[in-house]
């Protein structure tokens, strides 16, 4: 299903957003490939791509699609036009605000193609118990690892600070304390 990206798409999560920049290949090997915008989108993509990788750096943005390029190799070797859309959507989801969130942004979208690969190569036909219990443990660590990304750009967002309160309360001999929250309540009389 291919839409142009200057259409507006149906609401997400309660948003109409357009439609994620995406890419297309041109292989020159299987070990290199070249982008480019997909038909009819020349015009706004290199603009779009900058916007999703929070940056005005062609640098940054090029170095950003080999690195997008190496993480989305297919199971046979070559590179995933599938996976590079896939992982550009899941970076400009993230909407990075500057080069250090969209490397975070790029590594987490890396992270979760690997897992991903990881865990389809659990259901291989002639998998023996420990290569299962391999994959499966490195999946779990790669899964762990994008758990404590997106933990790390929560916090690189909201300054890392936690607000923790402390009262203390002292109560004599005979007297009693209420832990809680308390509404004052007026007096009729």
């Amino acid at each position: 299903m291919n839409t142009p990206n200057n259409t507006p798409s149906p609401t997400v999560a309660g948003q109409r957003r357009l439609p994620p920049v995406r890419v297309k290949v041109w292989r020159t090997d299987g070990k290199l490939a070249k982008v480019h915008p997909p038909d009819g989108e020349a015009k706004n993509w290199w603009r779009r791509l900058n916007k999703a990788l929070g940056t005005t750096s062609s640098d940054f943005v090029n170095a950003c699609l080999f690195q997008i390029q190496s993480a989305s190799r297919s199971p046979l070797g070559g590179i995933s036009e599938l996976s590079m859309n896939a992982a550009l959507a899941m970076i400009e989801a993230a909407a990075p605000k500057d080069e250090i969130e969209a490397a975070l942004a790029v590594q987490m979208a890396a992270c979760h193609v690997a897992a991903m690969a990881v865990l389809a190569k659990m259901d291989v036909a002639f998998a023996t118990e420990r290569r299962i219990a391999a994959f499966g443990s490195a999946a779990a660590r790669l899964m762990r690892a994008y758990a404590t990304q997106v933990e790390v750009l929560r916090r690189l967002r909201n300054g890392g600070q936690q607000f923790v309160r402390v009262e203390h309360v002292h109560v004599n001999d005979g007297g009693q304390a209420v832990i809680g929250n308390l509404k004052k309540q007026d007096s009729q009389d």
